[in-house]
């Protein structure tokens, strides 16, 4: 009777293309193995490489090797088979009975040790850890097998039928055996590892081929000519890099943000050089003809535009930048987090994900358009300028003509340099103030407290309006003087009358000896005339310059930052005249910040 009867046939050994016996085996990527030149010549003639079992379609041919295990394996079986004397195809192995009959056969035990000595690694090997299942073992379902590895519901048949079979794997376990999960132990570690779905075996070998977790079993039956090495040594080099990915992803972030403030600081030059070109152009128009001030308008519209599409164009790029550094903080803070985890398998599969930076722009070329596109207007003007000068050379040649061009000049007002000449030192004068307004000791500032002072009710000061007037009187000559007003929402500066009117509700207007420039709501600015006239303002001063021409009747106003003429009264005083200065209401705090008189430093 046969023991293992039809354990080794020809099918096991059989290439699906030519059906011999396999001559120089190779294995394809998805498993299956055929001969050599077999396959090479199937791919030889066919469109696309393709496994002729499966039909798996390979993108690129896959550079095939000998499967030097199954060469092995195939040259022994047809030594047993004795050269393939007779069509059976199947080595049948039965037992001795009482010493007679059956003298081909072998032995099953001999049988399995010539086989293992040309299976070095066919079979699973036991792990130099310790396996510790879980659960409770089932009617001692560990056998011995004779190849030197202890298996669950394994027999030496059913061990050595999976190893010769790459088509078929290894069946899965019965029902009546549960799945068991089980974990390494080491002298210097516990953690717990995931199971193979195919062979119920720990997952303790990493493939760097397919850049996946692989039991024993698994590298046996498809990984053999792969980059293998144990989960342990991977997740020690992938550590390493760890660091090193994270460095790169924080020096990512850091040419980020010192770009955003490249762009920041481009945008503030921009700011700085509208201002230069707008009180340039300011005293440049201001001494030319009607037909030159609708060039000065062109030229505000066109910078006004300009400084537009280059904000726009920051804050598209600053986007953009934000976008990428919340990407990269949070490619940061999962690399972060994986270098806590104790899933090593995890670990070692993501870790290649996350280790290359996103797709990310190269900003190091990227800067912010400053052209202010004004070239073309100045050069217009300069013709213009020149065309004019020529007119004039006509006229004082030759006199006035039909032809000739008759000039309107406009009243300039004085440059900011000339009027600084005529500094004067103010201070305020505490007799004059409200009892609610709060002055330095050095008389040099004002600010609006919350409640009302313990002061005498004299003639001279104001009872109803929070102001107060400076000491200087001015009945002649050239008077200028300066006052910081950054930081206020509301701000009354100019000059007043001796005689105006301290008690009760004041109507402040020149008729009523008031000549005032006012600022109300942080960025609505006003001449208090008659009827109050709004004054557009494109650059907000931070210190307000204010000139007194006593004898001409003029007081103009400055944007002394800019050096921006702002405003000018033209009137007749008629009597001596002080500064006049108002911090306004403390408006619960939001208009807190004191009139500062400064000192006057000339500026070129």
């Amino acid at each position: 009777m046969s023991l293992f009867g039809s354990f080794l046939s020809d099918e096991q050994f059989q290439c699906s293309i030519c059906l011999e016996v396999f001559t120089n085996p190779s294995s394809t990527p998805c498993g299956h193995s055929f001969c050599m030149n077999c396959i090479s010549r199937y791919w030889d003639t066919a469109k696309v490489c393709q496994c002729p079992l499966c039909k798996k379609t390979f993108q690129k041919r896959p550079d095939l090797q000998i499967n030097r295990t199954l060469r092995e394996i195939t040259e022994q079986f047809r030594s047993m088979k004795g050269g393939g004397g007779g069509g059976g195809g199947v080595v049948r192995v039965e037992k001795k009975r009482g010493g007679k009959g059956g003298g081909d056969g072998a032995a099953p035990d001999e049988l399995f040790h010539e086989l293992r000595k040309k299976l070095p690694r066919a079979l699973p090997t036991p792990s130099p850890l310790t396996l510790n299942y879980d659960a409770e073992p089932q009617h001692n379902d560990a056998v011995s097998s004779p190849l030197g590895s202890s298996l669950p519901n394994s027999s030496p048949l059913s061990a050595l039928s999976s190893a010769l079979s790459p088509h078929h794997p290894a069946a899965p376990p019965s029902r009546s055996s549960s799945r068991r999960r089980f974990t390494v132990s080491g002298a210097a570690s516990s953690l717990s590892l995931s199971v193979c779905d195919v062979h119920n075996r720990g997952l303790m070998i990493y493939c760097r081929t397919d850049r996946v977790c692989i039991c024993p079993d698994c590298e046996l039956e498809r990984h053999q000519d792969h980059d293998t090495v144990s989960i342990e040594d991977e997740w020690r080099e992938t550590k390493s890099q760890l660091s090193a990915s994270e460095q790169e992803i924080q020096e990512m972030i850091r040419q980020r943000i010192n770009k955003m403030e490249e762009i920041r600081t481009s945008v503030s030059e921009l700011e700085s050089a509208v201002e230069r070109e707008t009180a340039g152009s300011v005293c440049l128009f201001s001494a030319l003809v009607s037909a030159v001030e609708r060039s000065q308008a062109e030229l505000m519209e066109v910078m006004e535009l300009s400084r537009r599409a280059a904000a726009h164009q920051a804050d598209a790029m600053i986007r953009q930048l934000e976008q990428e550094v919340e990407e990269l903080r949070r490619r940061e803070k999962a690399l972060a987090k994986l270098a806590q985890s104790d899933d090593h398998g995890h670990c070692v599969q993501t870790f290649p994900t996350l280790s290359s930076p996103p797709p990310t722009k190269n900003w190091s070329g990227v800067s912010l358009n400053s052209n202010l596109g004004t070239g073309s207007i100045y050069r217009t003007l300069a013709a213009l300028v020149e065309k004019f000068n020529g007119e004039l050379r006509n006229i004082a040649e030759k006199g006035f003509t039909s032809s000739a061009l008759e000039p309107s000049p406009v009243p300039t007002q004085p440059r900011m340099k000339r009027v600084q000449e005529y500094a004067v030192d103010v201070t305020l004068d505490c007799n004059t103030a409200h009892p609610r307004l709060i002055l330095s000791e050095d008389m040099k500032s004002v600010k609006c407290g919350d409640k009302h002072q313990l002061l005498p009710d004299n003639p001279e000061r104001f009872d109803r309006v929070v102001c107060v007037l400076g000491r200087q009187a001015m009945s002649s000559g050239r008077h200028y003087w300066e006052v910081e007003v950054g930081g206020k929402t509301d701000w009354d500066l100019g000059v007043a009358k001796q005689s105006i009117n301290r008690k009760g509700k004041i109507e402040v207007n020149p008729i009523n000896g008031y000549w005032f420039l006012s600022l109300r709501n942080k960025n609505k600015y006003a001449i208090r005339t008659a009827a109050s006239t709004d004054v557009h303002l494109n650059l907000q001063p931070h210190k307000i310059g204010v000139f007194v021409d006593y004898d001409k009747g003029q007081v103009s106003f400055y944007n002394v930052d800019a050096k921006i003429h702002i405003y000018t009264f033209n009137d007749t005083f008629g009597e001596s005249i002080f500064p006049f200065f108002s911090p306004c209401t403390n408006k619960s705090g939001k208009n807190d910040a004191p009139l500062v008189i400064t000192p006057v430093n000339v500026t070129e």
